[in-house]
């Protein structure tokens, strides 16, 4: 099979059809159609379930897709490093909302101010979204606070972290002892489905038992801080996203056996190809981990 094989077969998945594919690839309806003929006689199995007129990727296919995003990236990495030595090197990088909210920019000037050959590109999804990202190709590096769940993803942690309840200064209960029917009457403003910290938050509450009220889901961290500052609730947030708000905003309590720790991991797909530009970034994350023991 060839590249060109493997990118027409890509662009059948995005499109979500041979037509549409054939019409973006500039090609007939029939040789789109041949490429995957041929991919599923060399593999000896379906890519796609043909219903009428339309195609639904097979468990084959979507494992064939990753394979393929993989391969082509990997030869237009080949070619942009073969052809320019010395062009600036591009980094994708994600942060889930936490780190993005609280040490991706440090990260990244530091990056840039050591070397400036690179070019770093940076978002910020929760953690569930940077996973798929990476399984897409759509993501060199990614910095997340949840837990990784696909065995084709590499997962390194990089620093050390826990998440501490939070009050309003101004709160009613505000350095007072909090008892666990206190809690239960407060509302909590929560991160929402596919956050690293809704997941640990979740965890521990129900391993213990803990009955809580939400209040609110956010996918922000300065929304969630803003609510608690304004004495809605409360909520249960990340040590190195708060540390800024808490002289004269924000208090933090604790309640026996609630403990939140956890830690900051580097991922990348186990597949990637590292070259030393990416592995530096990789080595400067790892130095983070040292320095936070």
């Amino acid at each position: 099979m060839t590249l060109r094989h493997l990118a027409i077969f890509i662009r059948v998945c995005e499109e979500n059809g041979i037509t549409a594919a054939a019409k973006k690839l500039h090609m007939t309806q029939p040789s789109v159609s041949q490429v995957i003929q041929e991919l599923e006689a060399h593999y000896q199995t379906l890519l796609f379930e043909r219903l009428g007129r339309r195609i639904f990727i097979t468990e084959a296919g979507r494992r064939l897709l990753r394979y393929s995003r993989n391969l082509i990236n990997l030869n237009m990495q080949t070619e942009q490093a073969m052809r320019a030595f010395n062009e600036v090197y591009h980094l994708r990088l994600g942060a889930s909302i936490t780190i993005g909210s609280s040490i991706l920019i440090d990260l990244i000037k530091h990056i840039t101010d050591s070397d400036p050959s690179k070019e770093i590109f940076s978002e910020i999804h929760n953690t569930s979204e940077l996973e798929e990202m990476l399984l897409n190709d759509n993501l060199d590096l990614a910095l997340v606070e949840g837990e990784i769940h696909s065995e084709y993803l590499i997962t390194k942690p990089f620093m050390n972290d826990e998440l501490v309840f939070i009050i309003s200064k101004n709160h009613p209960l505000a350095g007072k002892t909090i008892t666990y029917d206190d809690l239960a009457k407060l509302k909590f403003f929560i991160r929402e489905t596919g956050s690293g910290t809704r997941e640990l938050f979740e965890q521990v509450m129900h391993q213990h038992n803990v009955y809580y009220q939400t209040g609110g889901i956010y996918n922000s961290m300065e929304a969630i801080k803003k609510a608690v500052i304004a004495g809605l609730g409360v909520s249960v947030i990340s040590t190195e996203a708060v540390k800024d708000d808490l002289e004269d905003k924000l208090i933090t309590f604790t309640m026996p056996d609630l403990v939140f720790k956890r830690q900051f991991n580097i991922v990348y797909h186990k597949n990637k190809f590292i070259p030393p530009e990416m592995q530096e970034v990789i080595d400067i994350c790892l130095n983070l981990n040292k320095q936070s023991k």
